[in-house]
């Protein structure tokens, strides 16, 4: 039997949003958004969880307290859910690669009941 680990990290962030409709942008409004990185080693030895809870909770310093309208990449990228999802999977996967980490799925919540993830797909790579 072979057994595969997997570590697991979850952030908060308190962030509004608008979503821009065809027609014009929505009524800003704010979520404490609950973000969780599931990811695996790429070199068999153990994560130091330090280093990466440092680098991602830099990174998502950005967005703590901002309306993430004026925050990059989402002055661009329409704030829902599922682009903040997967914007967000691409912006820790570059932050752990170099820290031997292989980012397998992102899950974020904007509510205690509403959540999206997405997860990487390997026929793509």
């Amino acid at each position: 039997m072979s057994l595969q680990g997997t570590y697991r990290l979850k952030y908060y962030i308190h962030a509004s949003h608008a979503i821009r409709w065809e027609d014009g942008i929505g009524e800003e409004h704010g979520h404490s958004w609950e973000i969780i990185a599931e990811f695996q080693d790429t070199n068999d030895e153990m994560i130091i969880f330090d280093k990466i809870e440092k680098k991602l909770g830099e990174t998502f310093q950005v967005y703590s307290g901002a309306f993430l309208n004026n925050v990059d990449p989402f002055r661009t990228i329409n704030p829902t859910l599922e682009n903040i999802t997967k914007e967000f999977f691409q912006l820790i996967e570059r932050q752990i690669r170099p820290l031997h980490a292989k980012l397998n799925r992102v899950e974020v919540g904007e509510s205690p009941t509403r959540f999206y993830y997405v997860t990487r797909d390997e026929l793509n790579k």
